[in-house]
């Protein structure tokens, strides 16, 4: 086990990690906007909506996320139109490419996690502010969307985590997050199992960070409806 090449490797890895973090938090702000936008169209009555919102959830659950990554950065710089509009200032760069790609999966997971906490809220959670004479549109705004988040959160957290470990697959497009720069070392060192491990316990240490956040936050805004 070479040591000096878990020491010299760990400032290195550590940087990447910053990357890494930039790609998590972009793209889980991104698609919780998403995921919030699709899983209120999958609560519509509306057949036609719904089941545009459910077909989107579908795909993006249904595919690999290395898959979606190669289709966005590979596959639609093969499309001669797009590459004369001004979409292509940002598909022709692998970091907005693989954002793109972070968002939409994790948006079509959060849509269901936060479908589903919508239908947990009880009836009459709701009819109590109509019989207070709050609107429609407040009662939503105001009373649904709190609870759902607050009920969506040890799943969301999960989700956050898989993520976070997700966006490993950044690598395959050139981005030198913390996987990239674990591999670029490897290929210099050949010593694959110093470098990982170090990468690992990166990964590992951020895993805890998040995970205590969320459980931190489950107990501040855990309530009894």
């Amino acid at each position: 086990m070479d040591f000096e090449l878990m020491i010299n490797s760990f400032p290195k890895l550590l940087g990447a990690a910053v990357i890494t973090l930039k790609l998590l938090s972009v793209s889980l702000i991104v698609g919780l906007f998403i995921g919030l936008l699709f899983a209120i169209l999958r609560l519509n009555k509306n057949i036609l909506i719904n089941k545009f919102a459910y077909g989107y959830s579908y795909i993006f659950r249904g595919t690999p996320l290395l898959v979606q990554i190669f289709i966005i950065y590979f596959g639609l710089g093969q499309i001669e139109y797009l590459r004369s509009t001004f979409l292509w200032v940002i598909l022709k760069e692998p970091y907005w490419c693989a954002i793109i790609a972070f968002a939409l999966n994790t948006g079509a997971y959060t849509s269901e996690i936060l479908r589903s906490a919508f239908q947990t809220i009880k009836p009459g959670i709701i009819e109590a502010g109509k019989s207070l004479g709050i609107s429609n549109k407040i009662i939503f705004y105001k009373i649904q969307i709190p609870i759902a988040i607050r009920q969506s959160l040890p799943a969301y957290g999960n989700e956050i985590i898989l993520m976070m470990k997700g966006t490993s697959l950044a690598s395959t497009v050139t981005l030198m997050d913390l996987t990239g720069v674990a591999k670029y070392i490897i290929s210099t060192t050949f010593k694959p199992i110093e470098v990982f491990i170090v990468a690992g316990g990166i990964y590992l240490f951020m895993t805890f960070i998040i995970h205590n956040v969320i459980k931190y936050l489950e107990k501040k805004y855990s309530f009894q409806q």
